[in-house]
C-alpha cells in the first residue's frame, strides 16, 4: 500500500495538487490511510501538492509549502489556508492512467472481505 500511494504522489504534476481523497481513491484505500503514508514516508516527495478537498493544510504545512507553491505558480487563496482547490486541482482521471500505468509492476492486495456476523451468516446467505 506504501507503495502505491507514494507512487500516485509522485505523479502530481507541479502546480497542480490532488486531495488526500483523490489519492485514496486511485489507490484503492482511505484517506485517513493517504494521510498516514505520507506522514511517515512523504520525505523526498512533493508533499506540498497533496491537500484535503478544499486545498488546505493543517498546522504549519501551508508555511512550509509556500515556498514550492511560488515555485509551482500556485496562489493562496483569499482565507490564507491554502489554494482554491478547483483552479489547481490535477485531473483525476489522467492521475489514475498514469498511476495504473507507473504501478504494474506492484502486486495488488485485495481488501479483506467482511464477514457476515453471526454463526449462521453463511447459511442465511446463501
Amino acid at each position: 500500500m506504501v507503495e502505491l500511494v507514494l507512487r500516485c504522489v509522485e505523479l502530481v504534476p507541479p502546480g497542480r495538487v490532488a486531495s488526500y481523497g483523490t489519492i485514496a481513491g486511485i489507490c484503492g484505500i482511505g484517506p485517513r490511510e493517504v494521510g498516514s503514508v505520507m506522514r511517515h514516508y512523504s520525505h523526498g516527495l512533493p508533499w506540498w501538492r497533496i491537500t484535503n478537498h478544499a486545498g488546505d493544510f493543517g498546522g504549519d504545512l501551508l508555511q512550509r509549502a509556500l515556498p514550492h507553491w511560488e515555485e509551482e505558480g500556485i496562489r493562496v487563496k483569499p482565507n490564507g489556508l491554502g489554494c482554491r482547490y478547483a483552479d489547481y486541482a490535477v485531473d483525476a482521471d489522467e492521475l489514475a492512467a498514469r498511476w495504473r500505468e507507473a504501478t504494474r509492476d506492484l502486486p495488488r492486495v485485495q481488501p479483506a472481505r467482511r464477514r457476515a456476523a453471526g454463526p449462521d451468516a453463511s447459511a442465511t446467505a446463501r
